[in-house]
């Protein structure tokens, strides 16, 4: 309590204090004007009639600074005086107040909401125990980069010296049937260890065991926090029940934390759900376990505390070259690579998202520039008031201190609207943010935004408030205390005036050219064929358990579905494949053509495989260049064929006919299969991928395992209309078969480039906020010296000068400016694009026309910015201009 009562008696004393200054100006006012008349009835000038009141009085200013201090204000006190004072003069020009206020929110909270997203994807460490000390590691060759560890990782596991821990994880969909509707549920297979190596354990049971790795121990199941409440009620009793996934039975063991969600996005994300439902044991058979090239899987590790990434590099590259050595038939060109976890989580996205900050970080300079006008402008608007200040004894840092006062409660101000402004602006980046942008659900205003928004804020109060009052305050006194007078500010306030827009026309430039670049390539990206025609496409995931579906059961499966919906009414064509175009998800597998020498292990060349159904090619309208499509006679017991794409005809069959040439594969099969066909090229992994080969098998006569197949139905109408025709054909063949991944192939298509639209939507704003700031702060400037050389341009038109010559003095003035700022923003713009040249699509980071076309605009703009008050300043009447002085 007693701290309470000393904070109450403190701020009484200040309300006090500020009722005795408010007092003693008004009777120090009252002074200086009665003494300055009587000089003046004395014979005195009016400068030395004031200089001399100002003088007389001075000394009341002594008295007032010795009160406050009896009266126990302390340090506070005058501070409390600045701040009340300030938010007077703020409440008292509201206009001015109202537009500095927007300019800065506008450019603090967008700040503060590419931030959220920064401090989310960049900065939040992962919620794992020290994140820092976690890796993944990665198989290279030559041909291919980041690849699968394949038998690898027991000789990993148990020979390295670095690694407290070492787990794998791969993704298997598993369908859930039972209770309730069937269910394709995101599956992550683990190594038991993992969630100790990540040190987070379930919520509920326990984690795997060791013994559970091991082949027909594996079936057990960790629920995700998600799942456990939605399918079970969140009940704890869960534990121990048995569930059915791919008609075998799993025991639940354990439910997961609600935060916990792994693998994250951005690691690998293509090849696992984008939901993860459960984990299960990662299992794998004798003969998978005895093979050196089946099954690949991911690898993470947890350091030692004693090794960094780079002592573990050295001995994984050590470790690589004996595997060399001992196993050089599938060794022979595999290196190991270790790359920090939160590098491959957030790898891809940072350079976009550290150029969208740069970029709104420009804004807010540019809006920073507009307020420093505004204030320069007011400051000269005040000079009778900072005169009496200062004839009133204020020293110079203390008129400095209290403009700089009102830029501090400026800013604070526009802070708050900036944070409600960037709260807006989160939930509408929730909206329009790219599904493939790692850890996009953790994005929102927490304490770190919150305090970067406030230092952003009092950082930006000293960037556009200091210079404007440095420079009101070396007025002269006797020159504004003179009737009429008026303080210049000499040469310095002008070139500081000219300094900010030139800086504003460069910093706008330099985003406009940005946004430029990034637009033409996004043009560029979607003018690319992408060899299919996605419109009225549907797309549906259907999951086959391996057990039940093994071998030509699959082709069968797919056959009797595929009957019923060509039967469908308004279903043009429907086939089946996998992988998906435009899915992100590819495959590999080696082939040697007939009649060339048989490759090494090591050497095979690889093509993308396409398991598909009859009639695929005429639902995605690829089309058909030599030869013929598969018919339904290819399918059973019928010699095995395959149909190549243009481009893997270009590149091993140059000058030749493919149609009858045969291929082997590396399959297991050593079965010769006859090209009959060459179809056109797909942009399989997205628009901005170049080209590979590709062979398309039919269903029944692809052998390596699959699970999923993806269902593609043309319509004559919309796709999504379709959606429960299709459910029923697949359940009246198998009531338990689930469908997942429901959407039509334009959303496929959109999604490819969502990152692209994403990057090119926001640096737009951007881009064309600085162009409106800009432009305003130009106009801004040039009437403010329209208004300081009235006189001057009204003794010009009095001397014969004609509108024409008005119109090009004012314009000429504002376009040299804005001219120095162009070639300025273009060197800063053909040093500082280079940055984004990952981000580009087909366009170089010079673009001459570009900068041409974005040197023009802003010329244009900064032209008619200028117009304006030039127009004005021809209306000038020369009488009233010289009368007023």
């Amino acid at each position: 309590m007693r701290w309470l009562i000393s904070l109450y008696r403190r701020a009484r004393g200040l309300i006090k204090a500020e009722t005795i200054h408010r007092e003693i100006e008004e009777e120090a006012q009252f002074h200086i004007d009665m003494h300055t008349a009587e000089n003046i009835g004395r014979g005195m000038s009016p400068e030395d009639a004031r200089l001399d009141a100002g003088r007389r009085y001075g000394n009341l200013t002594r008295l007032k600074e010795a009160g406050y201090e009896i009266r126990g204000g302390g340090w506070l006190e005058p501070l409390w005086l600045d701040l009340s004072f300030g938010a007077r003069m703020l409440r008292k020009n509201l206009g001015f107040t109202m537009i500095a206020g927007i300019t800065l929110a506008l450019g603090i909270g967008a700040n503060a909401a590419i931030f959220s997203v920064v401090n989310a994807v960049l900065l939040r460490p992962l919620p794992y125990k020290d994140p820092q000390r976690l890796v993944m590691i990665f198989g290279t060759r030559s041909s291919a980069q980041d690849l699968p560890i394949g038998r690898e990782f027991n000789d990993l596991r148990r020979e390295n010296h670095v690694f407290e821990h070492v787990a794998a994880f791969g993704s298997q969909s598993l369908n859930m049937t039972g209770s309730g509707e069937p269910e394709l549920l995101g599956n992550v297979t683990i190594s038991p260890n993992l969630f100790t190596l990540l040190g987070r354990e379930p919520i509920h049971g326990r984690a795997f065991l060791p013994e559970e790795e091991q082949w027909g121990n594996h079936r057990v199941v960790i629920l995700s926090h998600n799942l456990w409440q939605r399918r079970f009620g969140s009940d704890p009793q869960v534990i121990g029940r048995t569930i059915t996934l791919n008609d075998e039975p799993y025991i639940i063991a354990g439910v997961a934390p609600p935060d916990f969600q792994f693998p994250n996005r951005g690691v690998w994300q293509a090849w696992f759900p984008s939901r993860v439902d459960i984990y299960t044991p990662l299992a794998l058979t004798p003969e998978q376990m005895n093979s050196r090239r089946y099954p690949s899987h991911a690898v993470v590790a947890r350091l030692k505390p004693q090794f960094s990434i780079d002592q573990a590099q050295a001995e994984m590259s050590g470790f690589a070259e004996r595997l060399r050595q001992q196993y050089p038939a599938t060794n022979r060109d595999k290196g190991i690579r270790v790359v920090a976890f939160h590098q491959q989580v957030v790898g891809r996205a940072k350079l976009p998202l550290l150029v969208l900050l740069g970029a709104v970080g420009f804004v807010l300079l540019i809006g920073c520039a507009n307020v420093a006008n505004l204030l320069l402008v007011r400051a000269a608007a005040r000079q009778k008031e900072i005169a009496i200040r200062v004839a009133l004894g204020a020293g110079r840092w203390r008129v400095i201190r209290q403009l700089l006062t009102e830029s501090v409660l400026l800013a604070i101000l526009s802070g708050s609207f900036a944070l409600l402004l960037a709260l807006w602006a989160v939930n509408l980046l929730q909206k329009i943010i790219p599904a493939d942008l790692p850890r996009a659900d953790q994005i929102g205003i927490d304490a770190r935004v919150f305090g970067f928004t406030l230092l952003i804020s009092l950082l930006t109060s000293v960037v556009f408030g200091l210079v404007p009052a440095i420079q009101a305050s070396r007025c002269s006194v006797n020159e504004m205390l003179k009737e009429g007078g008026r303080c210049s500010g000499g040469t310095g306030q002008h070139h500081f005036r000219n300094l900010l827009v030139v800086s504003e026309v460069a910093l706008a430039l330099v985003l406009l050219t940005g946004a430029g670049l990034m637009l033409r390539s996004f043009v560029r990206l979607i003018s690319v064929d992408p060899g299919l025609d996605p419109q009225n496409v549907l797309t549906l995931g259907i999951n086959l358990p391996g057990d039940k579906y093994r071998g030509p059961h699959r082709g069968v499966f797919f056959q009797q579905v595929l009957e019923r919906l060509r039967a469908q009414p308004g279903i043009l064509a429907a086939s089946a494949v996998w992988p998906l175009p435009l899915s992100g998800m590819d495959d590999t597998i080696g082939f040697r053509i007939e009649g060339q020498p048989p490759p090494t292990s090591n050497e095979w060349p690889g093509a993308g495989p396409r398991p598909i159904g009859t009639d695929y090619f005429k639902v995605m309208k690829i089309p058909l260049k030599k030869g013929r499509v598969f018919t339904g006679n290819d399918s059973g017991t019928a010699a095995p064929v395959v149909i190549i794409n243009e481009e893997m005809a270009r590149q091993y069959f140059p000058n030749q006919d493919p149609i009858s040439r045969r291929l082997m594969f590396n399959d297991g099969q050593s079965t010769w299969r006859e090209i009959v066909g060459v179809v056109g090229d797909v942009r399989h992994m997205a628009l901005d991928r170049g080209l590979r080969p590709e062979i398309y098998w039919p269903i029944t006569h692809y052998h390596l395992p699959m699970s999923a197949m993806t269902l593609v139905v043309r319509t004559n109408g919309d796709p999504l209309d379709f959606v429960a025709a299709v459910r029923n054909q697949v359940h009246a063949i198998d009531k338990d078969r689930s469908i997942t991944n429901i959407q039509t192939m334009e959303e496929i298509l959109a999604r490819s480039i969502s990152q692209r639209r994403f990057n090119l939507l926001l640096l737009a704003v951007f881009a064309g906020l600085a162009l409106l700031l800009a432009g305003v702060g130009i106009y801004g400037v040039m009437s403010y010296l329209v208004a300081q050389r009235r006189h001057e341009i009204g003794v010009r038109m009095a001397l014969g000068a004609q509108s024409r010559d008005v119109l090009v003095l004012v314009v000429g003035q504002g376009m040299a400016l804005t001219l120095t700022g162009v070639v300025i923003g273009l060197i800063a713009a053909f040093g500082l694009t280079r940055l984004i040249k990952n981000l580009l699509f087909s366009v170089s980071t010079t673009d001459s026309m570009t900068f041409s076309m974005i040197a023009l605009l802003l010329a244009g703009i900064a032209m008619f910015a200028c117009y304006i008050p030039a127009r004005r300043a021809t209306k000038v009447d020369p009488l009233l201009a010289l009368r007023c002085e």
